[in-house]
């Protein structure tokens, strides 16, 4: 996996993904390797490494949109399955270091 799969597959366009909404700075896409029955990732369109980064990057504004994205996904996750999660990861667990989440439903498939 390369460093930062977002920046250098999915925001190139070099890996197509099925998307479910987006602004001019967010993405929500269907993971292209998805661990449950629904899974959803949301990032920023621009490189930031982290959840925790997010403070030293000044982009309090684009967080602001990145959680209304979330929700709008997590709602229509909750209206079309009855449930929904949401997970970012930090740390040794984040695989790509830019700043992802993950909106899922149903049983885990991996």
């Amino acid at each position: 996996m390369t460093q930062d799969f977002y920046c250098d597959e999915v925001l190139s366009g070099n890996t197509k993904v099925n998307i479910v909404m987006e602004t001019d700075k967010v993405l929500a896409y269907h993971h292209t390797r998805p661990y449950y029955k629904h899974h959803i990732v949301v990032i920023p369109k621009i490189h930031i490494q982290s959840f925790i980064s997010q403070e030293e990057d000044n982009n309090d504004e684009l967080l602001l949109e990145i959680m209304r994205v979330i929700k709008k996904v997590a709602a229509d996750m909750v209206i079309q399955t009855g449930s929904s999660k949401i997970v970012t990861n930090l740390g040794t667990y984040q695989d790509s270091k830019h700043q992802h989440w993950h909106v899922v439903s149903g049983e885990r498939i991996q």
